[in-house]
């Protein structure tokens, strides 16, 4: 797919998922913020970049951890995703964390003005994950850390089957890349390559708890990167997705709901010292 068709569609595709993210996805994916946040051993006083940060969930907590002193930065390509973060910390008694849309392979931001950068589940949908970490690199001061996680490999992944599922609906493919930074050490290669250090690679197995057939369409289809896809969809064409769907994830029935397997892969790496 074309880079900047690929970035169009997520942008639009992440503006339809927006209102509904957090309601079916927070919980699934806390497993993951949690362990990358604990790697990030974030430290008052830091100043911190959120890369993909979504709703904010990752950026919030950051901004807790660092305290007055530091500060947060939550940059991402879906200008709904933004809105939805800002409105989040409207709500909250934080003064040292802003949102700002921005795609993550040409960050609008200063050389060496981060202590951190985090890009927690947001690498899959990048055309070109290489460069957005070269720039995150860039905005690091020597001796920075970042921390990425991406989902694991797709066979441990028990809801894998959905992009076959909907890209046998579509022109092109959803997101064609999406399980390979998980696979083997290519997420630790990457970092690697865009010249940090000290990388160390860590895998978490997790489980994605689903109440019922709609809880986990939902999901699938309405609040995670389907979601443009599944907004030009007719009625006939969802039927058949959402039949397809269920039909395929129906080994991790528990009940009325679905308990499937999930992986999660998290780096951490550091730069130079000496840049």
């Amino acid at each position: 797919m074309d880079a900047r068709l690929q970035r169009r569609v997520q942008r639009q595709g992440w503006d339809l998922a927006a209102p509904a993210y957090e309601l079916l996805w927070q919980a699934q994916l806390s497993i993951a913020q949690h362990e990358l946040l604990w790697q990030a051993a974030l430290r008052p006083g830091e100043r911190v970049l959120d890369v993909a940060c979504g709703t904010g969930l990752v950026s919030f907590a950051a901004a807790r951890a660092v305290g007055p002193a530091g500060g947060v930065v939550g940059v991402d390509l879906s200008g709904r995703m933004v809105e939805a973060a800002r409105q989040r910390g409207e709500g909250t008694a934080l003064t040292n964390v802003r949102f700002e849309r921005m795609g993550a392979e040409q960050l609008a931001l200063d050389d060496a003005g981060f202590d951190v950068v985090l890009c927690a589940l947001g690498l899959m949908y990048m055309p070109d994950p290489a460069e957005a970490m070269r720039e995150m690199r860039r905005v690091l001061r020597p001796g920075g850390r970042v921390v990425a996680a991406v989902w694991g490999e797709r066979r441990r992944c028990g809801w894998a089957a959905l992009f076959p599922i909907v890209d046998a609906e579509v022109v092109s493919d959803v997101c064609p890349l999406f399980f390979q930074l998980g696979e083997g050490d290519a997420l630790a290669s990457l970092v690697s390559s865009a010249g940090f250090e000290a990388v160390a690679s860590h895998r978490i197995a997790a489980t994605l708890s689903y109440a019922d057939e709609a809880e986990a369409c939902d999901a699938a289809f309405a609040g995670g990167p389907a979601a443009l896809a599944w907004s030009r969809f007719d009625d006939a064409v969802r039927d058949r997705v959402r039949r397809n769907y269920v039909e395929s994830i129906a080994g991790w029935r528990h009940g009325a709901g679905f308990r499937m397997p999930g992986e999660f892969v998290i780096v951490v790496g550091q730069a130079a010292s000496v840049p």
